[in-house]
């Protein structure tokens, strides 16, 4: 089956659109034009036979309405029928011809039709027909009583060949076809040059898409005028620019992927493999074995973690929420920290708060506070400071984290979240990391509706602060009344 393009489907529409147009009208031009001829004819042959019907009167008085002089009034109607190309006749009551301006003679002791005379009388005649076989062929045909004083004593007719108007016609659709043809042409090109710029963009959008395949994702689509070409232009840009960035993130994402499984998967081949063949020696064993199992859990830690950031962009993360003391979620996560809090000998503040009462998922929140509470004893200097602080307004809770240490570098911050990101602090101190668990804390904080941030000096401090819903106040006040009885 032949493919049509979308340009000759347009083109072709548009150009038999204009044809149909074209025909339309040469119709009903031919039909105003006919009637309009039609109207024209009868009434110059109304005008030139009541002239001649004036004139039978003047000459019939002056015989004191006994006789007409024939001579005199045929040269009269000759002039008359020759100004408009007719034939002009004159007969009595009974239709039977007296004087004619063609040839009196040929048209003596001929009889008009009774039913054409009596109309004339009854008030004007006007018609297409051969008069009763008067003429060879149809003819406008217009009929004026001649009236005396005291009565009517005969009928002028006047009759112009139904031919003039083959003749108009023809001329007349001759100009119209020549007319037709320059038109259709103009249109032609005007349709050609829209149709084309109507589906260039589709057409510069298919070859795009045909580079998309490819995995080049720089085509764009040039933007015209700002109708809803323009505007589907200016979509598929968005569209287009939305997915590059969907796909360096996604190969920079197949990349980090891969290096983090790699790492810890190199090493526990090489140890496995090392004690398979006797290569590490027996008292070392429990020592590489170690080692295995804190690599397994980090494989299994970044399976985790790599499983909450695709349900939670997906938004099959489920999410329940519930009134509860935020601050309490924070001291029971800090005390999971009890040993290296110890450690590393850390004075921590901002834990004897009263309740401040928040709106979410707790489970999710939990996950926020403990990554943020790990990451902050992770990165906190030995005999440092971690603080804890609350503030509300009308619609959130905020809580900020902070531990003293290094503090981060001013350009790091908005990279802090992105997916697989380690900071050279974070890869200098700490090896089991996998860069998701602050991505994590945004997006379940944005799916909270709140938002995250981060502050830091360096060589003074580091603070993350997000925020979380309030609950309603009807909501609370219900809740508080029940846990008081």
């Amino acid at each position: 089956m032949q493919r049509s393009s979308l340009f000759r489907k347009y083109f072709v529409t548009f150009l038999s659109c204009a044809v149909l147009i074209i025909m339309v009208l040469g119709v009903v031009l031919m039909l105003f034009a006919t009637q309009y001829f039609r109207n024209e004819k009868y009434d110059l042959l109304g005008r030139n036979a009541r002239l001649a019907a004036s004139v039978t009167t003047v000459n019939y008085a002056s015989n004191n309405f006994e006789v007409i002089n024939s001579p005199m009034i045929t040269v009269a109607y000759t002039v008359l029928a020759s100004a408009i190309d007719a034939e002009i006749v004159l007969t009595d009551k009974n239709g039977k011809i007296m004087v004619s301006s063609n040839d009196t003679a040929h048209y003596l002791n001929m009889n008009v039709p009774p039913e054409a005379v009596e109309k004339s009388f009854e008030g004007g005649f006007s018609t297409t027909t051969t008069l009763g076989g008067l003429f060879e062929e149809p003819h406008y045909v217009v009929g004026v009583p001649v009236d005396t004083p005291d009565y009517t004593f005969g009928v002028i007719f006047a009759a112009s060949s139904a031919r003039s108007l083959q003749q108009f016609l023809s001329e007349l659709t001759k100009m119209f076809l020549i007319s037709a043809a320059v038109v259709l042409f103009i249109s032609s090109v005007v349709i050609y040059m829209v149709t084309m710029r109507l589906v260039r963009p589709l057409r510069d959008m298919l070859s795009a898409i045909q580079s998309f395949t490819q995995g080049d994702f720089s085509k764009r689509v040039a933007v015209v005028g700002y109708d809803e070409i323009g505007q589907l232009a200016m979509a598929f840009n968005n569209m287009a620019a939305s997915l590059a960035t969907t796909e360096q993130a996604r190969r920079s994402f197949v990349a980090n992927v891969s290096h983090e499984l790699k790492t810890p998967m190199t090493t526990i081949s090489g140890f496995v493999d090392g004690i398979l063949d006797g290569t590490v020696p027996e008292e070392k064993k429990d020592q590489y074995l170690h080692v295995v199992s804190n690599e397994v859990k980090r494989l299994s830690r970044l399976v985790r973690s790599m499983l909450d950031t695709s349900r939670i962009e997906a938004g099959e993360m489920r999410v329940v929420p519930v009134i509860f003391d935020i601050s309490e979620t924070i001291r029971q996560t800090v005390f999971s920290f009890e040993r290296i809090v110890e450690e590393k000998e850390l004075e921590v503040r901002g834990l004897e708060v009263d309740k401040i009462m928040v709106r979410a998922d707790v489970d999710l929140m939990h996950q926020v506070v403990y990554n943020l509470v790990e990451n902050a004893v992770k990165f906190v200097n030995e005999n440092g400071c971690l603080e804890f602080s609350y503030r509300s307004d009308s619609q959130f809770t905020y809580v900020a984290i902070r531990n003293s240490g290094e503090g981060i570098d001013r350009g790091e911050g908005p990279q802090l979240f992105e997916r697989f990101y380690k900071s050279d602090k974070s890869r200098s101190l700490n090896k089991n990391g996998v860069g998701l668990g602050l991505h994590i804390v945004r997006s379940i904080v944005n799916y909270h509706k709140g938002e995250v941030a981060v502050r830091s000096e360096e060589g003074e401090y580091t603070e993350f602060e997000f925020s979380i819903p309030n609950p309603p106040k009807k909501e609370q006040r219900q809740q508080n009344e029940t846990k008081g009885k």
